[in-house]
């Protein structure tokens, strides 16, 4: 009887059927490390969470019992509805930064990019490796949110018409606001439910493919806003079909573009991009491109780059998830702040 038990709760476990794991567990991220009310300075770099309070359900429980958890947000700007999941490395629960605000990462998904965003998925190690990363002095160790990308899913479906369609990570006229939505409704929610840092030395964006291309674009649109981004295997230039005679606002969404404009305004904030490409993507042109960018832009005026190539790299997650830690962290990381108070 006692082995049968002992299965039964590992199926149960696996499943995630109560009581036997914490799925759908609520969790607050905004209570202050050890208790009691922060007095900060004047001059502090830290923002307290400014409320309201979002209902958060634990996804996961990592193994250093940090949470993996999830909100769904309407966004007071964009009017979009979606999911976000966050995350806190366990360093934000230590009594000694009670009063530090933490760095935040945006980390957005390639491929249809909704109903999940799979950066939140244990198995890429996105977490646990940035806290390896922060233990051997390589990264800052980021707060993650991991909104949906896109605002629906035509990939399921290959008798959609509309199969494939994806939003650029932008405003595109006649759509849901996803620009607004990654720019100004998820970095809220992070104020709102963390102790964040007040300057853009405190924000950055990362993703794959078409998340790579929203991440270049979101800090070259917003460079007072954010102040960094890992662009893995990124389109370049806007290419979604939902463009289609919008030309004017298709432009205010090219990187090219938005470098340009950059390089040329005096006084711009210097920008960071962390480029990487695998030697082996299935598009062929992803590396020309990224290099003609670089050639072009990179390393002038304003806009900083670097960029590695993975030996091998095919155009997946699994490849840069650890490739992140070879280079692209630690660039990114050395010109940001946190934890700060």
């Amino acid at each position: 009887m006692l082995a049968l038990a002992g299965v039964a709760s590992l199926v149960m476990y696996h499943f995630d059927i109560p009581p036997f794991t914490d799925k759908g567990s609520p969790v607050s991220f905004g209570q202050t490390p050890g208790g009691g009310t922060v007095k900060q300075a004047p001059n502090s770099k830290a923002l307290m969470p400014t409320g309201p309070q979002a209902e958060f359900k634990n996804e996961s429980t990592l193994s250093d019992g940090t949470h993996l958890a999830v909100t769904t947000l309407t966004g007071k700007k964009s009017g979009f509805k979606g999911q976000v999941w966050v995350w806190a490395p366990k360093e934000y629960n230590d009594p000694k930064f009670a009063k530090s605000g933490f760095p935040v990462m945006i980390a957005l998904p390639g491929g249809a990019g909704f109903p999940r965003n799979y950066w939140m998925g244990t198995d890429l190690k996105l977490q646990a490796s940035i806290s390896k990363w922060y233990s051997e002095g390589k990264s800052k160790p980021f707060l993650l949110a991991m909104p949906v990308l896109n605002p629906e899913n035509h990939d399921d479906d290959p008798k959609d018409p509309l199969l494939g369609r994806y939003w650029d990570g932008s405003d595109i006229p006649g759509q849901p606001k996803m620009g607004t939505w990654l720019t100004d409704d998820v970095p809220d929610l992070m104020r709102e439910n963390f102790r964040t840092i007040k300057s853009r030395d405190g924000w950055a964006f990362m993703g794959s493919s078409t998340g790579g291309f929203a991440s270049l674009k979101a800090v070259l649109k917003y460079p007072e806003k954010f102040k960094a981004a890992i662009a893995s295997g990124p389109d370049i230039v806007p290419d979604s079909g939902l463009w289609k005679g919008h030309d004017q606002e298709k432009n205010e969404n090219n990187p090219n573009l938005l470098s340009k404009a950059l390089i040329e305004k005096k006084g711009a904030p210097d920008v960071y991009i962390a480029f990487q490409v695998g030697d082996s993507e299935n598009n062929k042109d992803t590396l020309p491109n990224v290099q003609k960018y670089i050639a072009t832009y990179g390393n002038k005026g304003p806009i900083h780059t670097s960029l590695r190539i993975i030996p091998g790299g095919k155009h997946n997650a699994t490849t840069y998830v650890p490739n992140m830690g070879e280079g692209p962290i630690e660039f990114i990381s050395k010109v940001m702040e946190g934890p700060v108070e």
